[in-house]
């Protein structure tokens, strides 16, 4: 079981920088990919960003690419999306998901809800034109 919480969300002009941060509890972390997902009013829920359970590899949504980095520490349970450069389409509730499984993971999957078993509450992202 991985219990995740999400912050640093909030209301930010066009170009400028947040700092999301999940805070999970739970034994095996350390041991699942972690992801970053977006819905904004109306939509799908959008991948954003992942990492693998060791930090290796990490994977983006082409509409973040370059703006965003998503990093993670085991030894403190957190995980991180730098969202930088933040434009009014990047507006949305930002959830931290957990993989439902350890270890590997094919790539192509990442991106996929189906993975990730665990969700926090969401922290809302606004970016103000």
């Amino acid at each position: 079981q991985v219990q995740l919480v999400e912050s640093g969300g909030g209301l930010v002009q066009a170009g400028g920088s947040l700092r999301l941060s999940c805070a999970a509890s739970g034994r095996t972390f350390s041991s699942v990919a972690l992801a970053w997902f977006r819905q904004a009013p109306g939509k799908e829920r959008d991948f954003v960003a992942a990492i693998s359970w060791n930090g290796g590899n990490t994977y983006y949504a082409d509409s973040v690419k370059g703006r965003f980095t998503i990093s993670r520490d085991n030894a403190k349970s957190t995980g991180n999306l730098q969202m930088n450069s933040l434009k009014p389409e990047d507006s949305a509730v930002y959830y931290c998901a957990a993989a439902r499984n350890s270890g590997y993971i094919i790539g192509s999957l990442y991106s996929s809800r189906l993975i990730y078993g665990y969700w926090g509450q969401g922290t809302q992202v606004t970016v103000s034109s």
